[in-house]
């Protein structure tokens, strides 16, 4: 077992414990079927109170962190056009991996079938939310007013505003090195802001898959155990094959290295199903644990949890397979190929919206002429699967962000190499 110099337990390993305490507890109560007042107490009550409150104290830290930190990267960039080179490697790379991600997610549907024989039923209804078209996303980038980019957790536009200001402050001269000073200080205290707050994640861990699993138990996933189980194997085949494959042959970083590090973030991405919730610890995680420099990381991480979603995207190529077997409609091999292709333009022309992954999925559905309602299938088992998919996102936006480092010769590799906490 891991413990810190102190001797005290490490925190992946306290995470963990959490984790399976709380799926423990919860598939207990979901198997005796509680009613009543214990449900209102306990699932209701203690554990939706407990895990909410968690959720919050992360989520209250990301617009300052991701800001103070995307000024001070910005900002202390000695080469200005660096930042064009990095961006476009960044989103290069995101829509690669995203689009590897629907590859392996149509071959495996068309291979597996999910869907076959499956017995549709007349309740199988979903309201599909409009989503911005691509020209509106990109007016949408530039805020007009960033206060309120910031109140409404506006990503794309505080990202923008960042960058503007930390440009700004770079070309201002002793001004700009003073705010710069100010700045740094101000980063400082909220990296350690979220390492106090990190000290109740096993709490709230706990209490979030508690609620899940006394909700929901095994039994939600019933009929669907095809389906649920192939979207299972694409992510871990995302992870395991085509990250490693990336991080050895674009920057020849050791995958198992990398893994290691990013014990953390995955762990919490897994027990909260937010990539927004987990930046914080993500971002610090890229630059403690996989020696990505500030200045790259600060861009990436916010951007990665924006836009990057592999493991959304997997959902949204086998659930298509899914829906269309379902229904008996055969959309052949340029159907499969236009899902591919408008799910991954769709990962930047829907960043920001609720709902994002049922949004651009019925976007791909309506692109290749299948029924919305499908998606009324799958939602049974949608938030399970949520889970583990966050946790891919999460690991590739960091797989990223070592590459772009190693790409631009600003990766530690002494701190990525480091086996020690």
């Amino acid at each position: 077992m891991q413990t810190s110099a102190g001797g005290r337990i490490g925190l992946t390993t306290r995470i963990l414990i959490g984790m399976a305490m709380g799926a423990f507890v919860g598939l207990v109560l979901n198997a005796i079927g509680i009613e009543g007042m214990i449900t209102d107490l306990l699932v209701e009550g203690l554990f939706h109170i407990g895990g909410s409150i968690f959720l919050a104290s992360l989520k209250l830290l990301v617009v300052p962190l991701v800001f103070v930190s995307l000024v001070c990267g910005t900002a202390s960039l000695d080469d200005v056009t660096k930042l064009g080179r990095v961006g476009g490697k960044t989103l290069g790379l995101y829509l690669l991996t995203t689009a590897m991600a629907l590859t392996l997610a149509v071959v495996a549907a068309i291979a597996v079938q999910p869907g076959a024989g499956f017995e549709l039923t007349t309740d199988a209804t979903y309201l599909a939310r409009e989503a911005p078209s691509l020209t509106d996303t990109f007016i949408g980038l530039f805020p007009t007013n960033p206060i309120q980019a910031m109140a409404t957790g506006n990503m794309l536009q505080i990202i923008v505003f960042s960058v503007l200001f930390g440009l700004a402050v770079t070309v201002s001269g002793e001004p700009g090195a003073r705010i710069l000073v100010f700045f740094e200080d101000l980063n400082a205290v909220v990296l350690k802001l979220v390492m106090m707050l990190m000290s109740l994640a096993p709490y709230g861990v706990f209490c979030l898959i508690a609620k899940v699993f006394a909700s929901q138990g095994f039994g939600a996933i019933g009929n669907l155990l095809k389906y649920f189980f192939l979207v299972l194997a694409v992510l871990l085949l995302q992870a395991s094959i085509v990250y490693p494959l990336l991080l050895n042959l674009l920057s020849r970083l050791d995958p198992i290295q990398f893994f290691r590090n990013m014990r953390d973030p995955v762990a919490l991405a897994f027990s909260t199903a937010s990539s927004n919730a987990t930046l914080p610890v993500t971002l610090e995680n890229a630059e403690l644990r996989l020696g990505v420099p500030n200045s790259i990381a600060s861009f990436t991480i916010p951007l990665g949890a924006t836009l990057n979603m592999d493991g959304t995207a997997i959902m949204q190529g086998v659930a298509t397979g899914f829906i269309a077997q379902a229904y008996g409609i055969d959309i052949g091999a340029t159907g499969y190929l236009m899902v591919v292709i408008t799910a991954t333009l769709a990962s930047i022309g829907t960043a920001g919206v609720p709902g994002v992954g049922l949004v651009m999925l019925a976007m791909v559905l309506r692109q290749v002429n299948l029924p919305v309602e499908g998606i009324g299938l799958i939602i049974g088992v949608d938030r399970l699967l949520d889970m583990v998919r966050t946790a891919i996102n999460v690991t590739g936006d960091s797989a990223v962000s070592c590459i772009v480092a190693q790409s631009e010769g600003q990766l530690s590799r002494e701190i990525f190499d480091s086996r020690g906490r």
